[in-house]
């Protein structure tokens, strides 16, 4: 299959692996992810190969090259089971960017993540600007893919420049509070605290339920918090630092009038 791309930014590379977006739904979000493979080759040849059904509609690569995989009016297959403000059909509602980065599995004997080259993330930035004129796509729908999915996946991960971003017009962010110490929710505690800060997580658009119990998946969920916007100390430890950087997020969110 050939097509034309949907940005002068990319080249094609076409990928088999997409289908129609499900009740004619127009892309309104972003979702960012590393390929963590070990090369850009690997990546792209699973992100085209047939039988792994998976796919995204751009990988950029470490020197910044842009190729577009799949049509941006198709349904990439890159987001897989996840939830965003309730949905759970992302790969109807988002157009997918890979990122050739190894990612978490590249860390060895207490090695640091690998860094995004500053030529990447201008491409990144570039790509995402564009796109997110195009389609109206407002700040706070350009998400990690661990934000859809803290149960399962980490990526872009804790090293991925948000603060750039955003100061480059990309997503949305605040400035996290400094981590001092203080009162801290943890796994096992449970109450009307609990209660508050999963009601929280859930407004700003987490998928979690409001249970009062810091459980598992409340601590991935905090966790994936963590990686995207408080990215210091990644524990799932909802600590003062986290609580607040959390609070002022949504107090930044735009207002909705009805």
């Amino acid at each position: 299959m050939s097509f034309s791309t949907d940005t002068t930014l990319a080249k094609p590379l076409p990928s088999p692996n997409h289908g129609e977006r499900r009740d004619g739904r127009a892309p309104d979000c972003l979702i960012l992810h590393y390929t963590g493979m070990p090369t850009a080759e690997a990546a792209l040849e699973r992100l085209c190969d047939p039988s792994a059904e998976v796919s995204a509609h751009y990988a950029v690569l470490e020197d910044g090259a842009i190729l577009q995989l799949v049509p941006e009016a198709r349904r990439a297959w890159h987001a897989g089971v996840g939830r965003w403000k309730g949905e759970e059909d992302l790969n109807s509602a988002s157009i997918g960017i890979e990122i050739v980065n190894q990612g978490h599995d590249a860390i060895i004997a207490g090695a640091s993540l690998p860094a995004y080259p500053d030529v990447q993330i201008d491409s990144v930035i570039a790509l995402c600007r564009d796109i997110a004129s195009r389609h109206t796509i407002a700040p706070e729908r350009i998400l990690a893919h661990s934000d859809i999915a803290p149960a399962r996946k980490r990526d872009p991960g804790e090293h991925f420049p948000w603060e750039r971003l955003h100061a480059s017009g990309i997503g949305h962010y605040v400035r996290p509070v400094p981590i001092s110490g203080g009162r801290f929710l943890a796994r096992g505690e449970q109450g009307q605290p609990v209660e508050a800060l999963q009601a929280m997580l859930t407004l700003y658009g987490y998928g979690l339920e409001v249970t009062g119990i810091y459980d598992l998946a409340t601590e991935q969920v905090v966790a994936a918090f963590q990686r995207h916007f408080r990215q210091e100390r990644v524990d799932g430890v909802a600590d003062a630092s986290t609580i607040t950087t959390l609070r002022d997020l949504i107090k930044a969110l735009p207002v909705t009038r009805g």
